[in-house]
């Protein structure tokens, strides 16, 4: 058999795959979420995600030396606010020496140079659970964006590289902008939540800030998982309202919805891979279903190749290890 062309020559050794790799996975790909609560020395396990934790303030710091040893460049914050500070308003998140704040300017103080992006959503703040203020049963959308620029600005005062709203209020791009630029905090980044999706995956994530909804869903400010063209329409209006990075969340379900929003853009595309994702993986391997390793890379290299510049997930540590 005489053939002009042999595909499989390019498949036959483990360095020659490695050379002509269309996709190619880095440390420096990764955004890492972390959850902090108050308190000294605490590292709580969160159930519904087996090996993920939420740390106190001071196991947070260490935590991210050695994320930056590893390799890793981003993190993404996540704080879980006590109960007797929750209110209709969210107030405590617009609160300078909130506990958000706070590990703001420590983790900038200990590792100046790692990129330090922070969540602008009231659910964790809010006595009802929901993103925004709710006010006779209904999340209001202007009020809300207002107190969103207020909670960004806070943020950006405390040293954050990003503010990542993850509400999906309509306009709180453009507020959030003209809030960062009027109080002259000109190279604080946007990274907007463009596509967030009403997902079940979310539960885990839930159980770690205790911020499920009090009452109803997210579906009147979520998207409804059916669409497609309404995700591009939603992250070009972001784009032109000032984001620096557009997000897609959730991932796996989700990865032509990446695809389509890398092909509509021009700027940096992240993607989510959340919570529910990752128990997923745990539980299945856990159950010795699956390899655990092999699935965390498979899993991050579609999500990467689907066309995310950047990821943020869970199994950010575990993948530079496993990379490096």
């Amino acid at each position: 058999m005489i053939l002009m062309r042999r595909n499989r020559i390019l498949r036959q050794s483990s360095a020659i795959r490695s050379m002509v790799a269309e996709t190619k996975l880095s440390p420096s790909d990764f955004i890492v979420p972390l959850f902090i609560e108050e308190g000294n020395n605490l590292k709580v396990e969160i159930a519904s995600m087996p090996g993920y934790y939420r740390l106190s303030l001071d196991n947070t710091v260490a935590e991210v030396k050695n994320l930056w040893s590893l390799g890793l460049r981003c993190v993404l914050l996540f704080v879980k606010c006590a109960d007797n500070l929750k209110d209709q308003y969210g107030k405590e998140a617009l609160n300078p020496n909130g506990l958000m704040q706070r590990s703001i300017k420590a983790i900038k103080d200990a590792v100046p140079e790692m990129v330090v992006m922070t969540d602008v959503a009231l659910d964790p703040f809010s006595s009802d659970g929901h993103d925004g203020v709710v006010i006779n049963g209904e999340i209001v959308n202007d009020i809300t964006v207002d107190v969103l620029a207020q909670m960004s600005v806070s943020h950006a005062a405390a040293g954050a590289d990003f503010v990542a709203p993850s509400d999906m209020m309509d306009g709180r791009i453009a507020a959030i902008r003209q809030a960062l630029e009027a109080n002259h905090f000109t190279k604080t980044g946007i990274m907007a939540y463009s596509a967030k999706y009403a997902s079940c995956f979310y539960g885990p994530f839930r159980d770690a800030l205790d911020s499920a909804p009090g009452f109803g869903d997210k579906k009147t400010y979520q998207m409804d998982y059916c669409n497609r063209i309404e995700a591009v329409k939603e992250t070009l209006m972001d784009v032109e309202e000032g984001a620096d990075i557009v997000m897609v969340k959730p991932a796996l379900a989700y990865l032509d919805i990446i695809r389509e929003v890398k092909n509509a853009v021009d700027i940096p595309v992240s993607a989510y891979n959340i919570s529910g994702e990752y128990a997923m993986i745990k539980a299945a391997a856990k159950m010795g279903w699956i390899d655990e390793n092999k699935a965390i890379l498979e899993t991050l290299t579609a999500i990467k190749r689907s066309g995310a510049d950047l990821i943020a997930t869970y199994f950010a540590k575990e993948a530079a290890m496993l990379i490096n």
